[in-house]
């Protein structure tokens, strides 16, 4: 088995979430070359996600947006880390609720992923910063 394995950097994104497939798959110089594989895909934030998802309408990133921050609300009385802002302790719990990686099969030299899916660089802050991904595609 081989593996090859690279690290990107996705400039800063505002709060929200971002399809970054295309991003991906241009760090993968070897994608074309695979017949059968698998893609991993870490983000080495604690404060950011990485989830596979609809990549058509818009409205289902807006969806998810509002819903996680419903769901883990800003400024819970019982926060107790709470010096690095409001945003803070809310990202580290969405984060680990969505997760640090994907894995996706290759097939043909293509993510196969079904068609209406995309992978989504999740961010929880408000000014996170560049994240880094590990790409990581054994074959």
């Amino acid at each position: 088995m081989t593996v090859k394995q690279t690290t990107i950097t996705i400039a800063a994104k505002p709060r929200g979430f971002h399809l970054i497939t295309d991003d991906i798959e241009r760090a993968l110089f070897e994608l074309d070359t695979v017949e059968a594989g698998i893609l991993h895909v870490f983000i080495q934030h604690t404060s950011a996600s990485l989830t596979i998802n609809e990549n058509a309408d818009p409205t289902v990133r807006q969806d998810f947006e509002s819903h996680f921050n419903e769901m883990v609300p800003e400024n819970a009385h019982y926060y107790r880390h709470t010096y690095e802002g409001p945003d803070d302790m809310p990202a580290h719990l969405k984060s680990s609720l969505l997760g640090s990686s994907v894995t996706i099969p290759v097939t043909n030299g293509r993510l196969n992923m079904g068609t209406w899916q995309g992978v989504y660089l999740c961010e929880h802050r408000n000014h996170g910063g560049a994240r880094r991904l590990v790409v990581s595609l054994s074959f």
